[in-house]
């Protein structure tokens, strides 16, 4: 019994590690230090929560995290495009999603710079880049330096905040 609760103890770790890490950003995103900026698509709590998912609401809006391998992109291998789960608006595409092994889809970089901005995250006792929708501010997860060429960095997004268009 110990030795199960000691490797489960050690996968809990080594999960939350793989989507937490510090990044740089050696990206053109804008790096917000704040979430006071204003976005062009502003609603209520109760705005959002007639528009999302259940789950797409407590991981956009409360700024959430949807467990790991236990999502609908994590290993979607179909050739498309991925939206914003609130807007539409098209974020990533199936030819720069890749593999991370952290459960989550994980892409080298947005189908456009100005579709997500990248805010300072300090919570947890770490710094990081959240990764949020540029038009508006809510939160599809973060970015780190430890991607494959040719950015070198890992767009670590929840599935929940994504759905899928697949190209025909």
């Amino acid at each position: 019994m110990k030795k199960i609760f000691i490797l489960l103890a050690i996968f809990t770790v080594s999960t939350f590690a793989a989507c937490s890490q510090t990044s740089k950003n050696g990206s053109t995103n804008q790096l917000v230090n704040a979430r006071k900026e204003k976005f062009p698509i502003t609603k209520s709590e109760e705005e959002w929560k007639k528009i999302l998912s259940p789950v797409a609401f407590e991981v956009m809006v409360k700024e959430g995290t949807e467990p790991p391998f236990k999502n609908p992109y994590h290993n979607n291998h179909k050739k498309g495009i991925y939206v914003s789960a609130a807007t539409g608006e098209p974020l990533f595409s199936s030819e720069d999603k890749f593999d991370s092994g952290t459960g989550w889809p994980s892409f080298t970089k947005p189908l456009n710079d100005k579709g997500v901005i990248w805010i300072k995250d300090t919570s947890y006792g770490m710094t990081r880049d959240e990764v949020v929708e540029a038009k508006t501010g809510l939160h599809l997860g973060h970015v780190f330096n430890d991607g494959p060429a040719p950015t070198g960095l890992r767009y670590c997004i929840n599935s929940a905040a994504l759905k899928f268009i697949e190209s025909k």
